[in-house]
């Protein structure tokens, strides 16, 4: 073990659980009704106490932690007592939101009338036809269609989702891949939540669904050249990793397809991708430290051939077109540059030749290709842009309107122009679709949503930086506010945070959010570290041994928001799903006295445990994130933080958490014990509402109407423990 990593064991190892010497936990103290009353609290009874079954959880290098409700987790779905549980929970939740029905119901409504429900996507050209995405009043589910030379023709359906979704309480499709030959359509459908796919094949001459039909795939799939082979991921049906690639013939036994590819690494996912050129078909693997590519002509399919060999800290990703490959990898570029390699030079990174420096000052996230130029997506001091590259070695860069944005590329299928599509929205900005003419300069709105009722004149956004606690780093945030606001410290404030995996979180136009704004709200992102805004070097201060500034980044935007007066301190809310659910664990613990209250989404709260069990999706994919906890040290760290393990007997805000039942990126479990375990030790009377949707997996419901009534739910749920509503 390193010398650093062993002196950082023992400043932490008071922090680890003693195991069988652990005392009895406390039960949570009793609150008279009247003092419950005179706080304004719900005089809803709890659910019923979860019943404690004695459970030692123990590590590889020996020690143990109790872990009193582990019995609820129940892989099958089935078990009687865990489905009480839930039910319960979910009874409960219906009986603290019933006095909030009528609020719940019109931020739904006021939600949807934003949404201009018979939409369509800017039509994009491939090959012979005009594609786009259409949405029809009062249905949840796109349809998606084409239509031939041009957007008078008449119009094809590929897939209408609204009749594949009818009668099922959840359904998504993933992948759609247009054949070759533009004659049939590849698909993949989820009827549960739980991100395993079937995928399907139609006929766009005839119409019909052939008989073909893959299981337990990943939603990456590829067309072959001869329009009957095609290449897909199968995940193992435990852990449900992406561990093969197989090609399947059009018209054959699925138990029969060809194994192209094995992936014996756990720690790796895996992605099937056609070059911008269309002559290569790739497989690229990638984990938290290392990719890799392996690709064979399109037209002669061979062996995958390695385009350079993985190794720890180094990635890279790799497209073609014309003559040359292009390659963005951080080899000696931590916030990666861009290099290129001529068509037989690019298997070997020693040959590969510098197309775009590296700059400590600026993260390449991506790029695009065309015949003319490449298109560059990155980001500097926290905020995503684009650059043009032009052949003659100059680069401009395109504009942006307001302080705080999101701009991104957009569709572009056809490398053969000269314009550039590309998206831009803000937090008052509607999501806006423009195409910019990188010859002449010329910039054109293509479509800017429709939101009924919706004037960005009317909102102020802000972007600003909160000083961390180091006295080093400053915090990007993005901020909005209604016009009128007076910054005087008395407002309700919601906060939001993300902070894992490198994901940066851009502050983009949210018809939800608007909910907030328009009650006089503030609404605030806060760029903790752990996400990539401020480059490479921002995740990595964020993540293993340093997880701990993402917390306190957080709660230092807090602190700065208030002190600047744009909350009261006592009215700031903080939200967040997912691995944003594992910061709204660790802030309640560490700082309840701070938030009024907290919406913890299918939230991450359960740490060292599950990063010990290798039979959870996604576990051994992330030892480079959290740590693996067989190591003592990433042990006793992230016990420290772990919001499941770290729950005492303390006063906490009121908190929603929500889960799916079938979530398979944050299995329901984990929320399920941490409201067992909050409820049995929280000294408080604050609300504590636990939702769980028997129907659907992390993402929520499917529809993208229906998922705005859980949104409605905790909105309501925020606004009046806030004060913003009576």
């Amino acid at each position: 073990m390193p010398p650093a990593l062993r002196r950082l064991s023992l400043l932490i190892a008071p922090l680890l659980l003693a195991g069988c010497g652990e005392p009895p936990l406390p039960a949570a103290a009793p609150v008279p009704a009247a003092q419950v009353a005179a706080r304004g609290e719900s005089l809803v009874p709890p659910p019923a106490a979860a019943e404690r079954r004695e459970h030692q959880v123990r590590a590889p290098h020996g020690a143990e932690r109790r872990d009193e409700y582990y019995w609820l987790r129940d892989d099958s779905r089935k078990d009687p007592a865990v489905l009480a549980f839930l039910d319960g929970e979910n009874r409960h939740t219906d009986a603290v939101m019933k006095p909030l029905e009528g609020l719940r119901e019109e931020l739904y409504r006021d939600i949807i009338a934003r949404i201009k429900q018979d939409d369509s996507t800017v039509p994009a050209r491939d090959k012979d036809y005009w594609y786009y995405t259409r949405f029809e009043a009062g249905r949840d589910y796109p349809i998606h269609a084409r239509r031939k030379g041009s957007m008078e023709a008449p119009e094809e359906i590929l897939l209408d989702v609204n009749a594949l979704a009818e009668g099922k309480s959840f359904f998504q499709v993933a992948v759609r891949e247009i054949s070759p030959d533009q004659q049939k359509l590849l698909y993949a459908e989820d009827e549960v939540g739980r991100r395993q796919y079937v995928l399907r094949i139609k006929d766009l001459t005839t119409g019909e669904l052939l008989p073909d039909r893959i299981t337990g795939a990943s939603p990456s799939a590829i067309w072959g050249d001869d329009n009957r082979s095609i290449y897909y991921i199968e995940n193992d049906p435990t852990t449900l990793l992406a561990k093969r690639v197989k090609r399947h013939v059009l018209g054959t036994d699925p138990a029969e397809d060809t194994l192209v590819y094995e992936e014996e690494d756990d720690s790796f996912y895996m992605g099937l991708y056609r070059t911008r050129s269309e002559q290569f078909l790739c497989i690229a693997v990638q984990s938290t430290v290392s990719s890799e590519a392996r690709c064979t002509p399109a037209a002669k399919p061979e062996a995958f051939r390695v385009l350079s060999k993985r190794q720890r800290d180094f990635h890279y990703s790799a497209n073609h077109l014309g003559d040359r490959w292009v390659i963005r990898t951080d080899w000696e570029a931590p916030n990666y540059r861009l290099m290129q390699a001529a068509n037989d030079a690019v298997y070997g990174r020693a040959t590969w030749m510098p197309l775009v420096e590296h700059d400590p000052g600026v993260f390449i996230e991506g790029f695009e290709l065309f015949d003319g130029f490449i298109a560059v997506a990155e980001r500097s001091e926290g905020l995503a842009r684009l650059r043009v590259l032009n052949p003659d070695g100059t680069t401009s860069h395109v504009a942006a309107d307001e302080p705080a944005y999101a701009m991104d590329l957009a569709a572009n299928p056809m490398p053969d122009t000269d314009w550039l599509r590309y998206t831009y929205s803000s937090l008052a900005t509607p999501p806006s679709t423009y195409e910019l003419n990188v010859s002449s300069g010329e910039r054109r709105l293509l479509k800017q949503e429709e939101v009924a009722g919706h004037d960005p004149a009317n909102y102020v956004v802000e972007r600003l930086w909160a000083p961390a606690r180091d006295g080093l780093t400053q915090i990007p945030v993005s901020l909005a506010y209604r016009k009128g606001f007076e910054k005087d410290g008395s407002a309700a404030l919601m906060q939001y945070g993300y902070g894992s995996y490198g994901n940066s979180i851009d502050p983009v136009f949210n018809p939800a959010v608007v909910n907030f704004l328009d009650r006089g709200m503030v609404y605030a992102i806060a760029h903790v570290r752990g996400g990539q805004e401020m480059g490479r070097q921002w995740y990595e201060d964020g993540k293993l041994l340093k997880k701990n500034n993402t917390f306190t980044d957080f709660i230092d935007v807090t602190d700065h928001l208030v002190a600047q007066g744009y909350a009261a301190k006592d009215r700031v809310g903080a939200m967040g799903g997912s691995a944003g659910g594992l910061l709204m664990g660790a802030i309640s613990n560490m700082a309840p006295e701070k938030y009024r209250v907290i919406l913890s989404l299918v939230p991450f709260v359960d740490v060292v445990t599950t990063m010990l069990d290798e039979s959870i999706p996604l576990t051994t994919n992330e030892f480079d994130e959290w740590g693996n906890p067989k190591d003592p040290v990433y042990y006793d760290y992230m016990l420290g933080y772990s919001p499941y393990d770290q729950l005492k007997a303390q006063d906490y805000p009121a908190m929603f958490v929500g889960t799916g039942l079938w979530d398979s990126q944050v299995q329901y479990f984990e929320p399920a014990k941490y409201v067992a375990r909050l409820r049995a030790l929280k000294t408080d009377s604050q609300p504590l509402v636990f939702r769980t949707n028997m129907e659907a997996g992390h993402g929520g419901k499917s529809g993208r109407l229906q998922k705005y009534r859980e949104t409605a739910e905790y909105q309501a749920f925020a606004l009046k423990q806030l004060g913003v509503v009576e």
